[in-house]
């Protein structure tokens, strides 16, 4: 009879991953819903993320429907490439830049050590997800500024590796984000151009916090 596997199962899978993490592409389904509104979008596309210098978060996505637009992460700067209107919208991250980084990689490259640092984590059980078996963590911030910001994370790892298949970002208002990765690929030797805007040389730049 096989029994249930403990937290410590899957924080063992993760910390398996984390440390040989470099990048990984996936396709992506983005559900945002908005409860002041009651309003549920979806969109699809291509992610990379990637690990670069200094454990810095590089992440492009690429949102294919129902519109098509970029968004990359690195550093302190976040850029929205609207190729229909040839325009790059541009913010700067500021003080957030740590927050989001942390966020972002949640469960990509992260140690089990790391999310102890910032979450109280709990076992959420076994689920199938788009017909795989995985395992459901609940984190929950633990410092006053990530409180601010998420409520808490849930995170559904298969039972066969320590990659997420699925996260859903839930935040005080009620809103959430939840992102499920497909046809997931570890890219070892994935360049850095690779999580970089190609922009053609007449895009428009704008500075929406302006």
């Amino acid at each position: 009879m096989l029994t249930a596997e403990t937290l410590g199962d899957v924080l063992t899978r993760i910390d398996g991953s984390a440390g040989s993490f470099r990048a990984v592409t996936a396709k992506v389904r983005k559900v945002t819903y908005t409860a002041v509104i009651k309003d549920l979008s979806e969109e699809k596309g291509n992610i990379v993320i990637r690990r670069g210098k200094a454990k810095e978060t590089q992440l492009r996505m690429d949102l294919i429907t129902p519109d098509t637009k970029t968004w990359v992460f690195r550093g302190k700067k976040a850029e929205l490439y609207l190729p229909k209107i040839n325009t790059v919208q541009e913010y700067d991250l500021g003080k957030y830049s740590k927050l989001l980084d942390q966020f972002l990689l949640l469960g990509f490259g992260t140690t089990s050590a790391d999310l102890q640092k910032a979450y109280r984590i709990q076992l959420g059980g076994e689920e199938t997800i788009e017909g795989q078996k995985a395992s459901r963590i609940e984190l929950i911030p633990t410092s006053d500024q990530a409180r601010q910001h998420l409520k808490r994370v849930e995170i559904w790892f298969p039972l066969s590796g320590g990659l997420p298949i699925q996260q859903k970002f839930f935040q005080n208002s009620g809103d959430y984000v939840m992102v499920a990765y497909s046809d997931v690929k570890v890219e070892p030797n994935l360049p850095e151009s690779a999580a970089q805007l190609n922009l053609p040389k007449t895009v428009k730049r704008e500075f929406p916090q302006k």
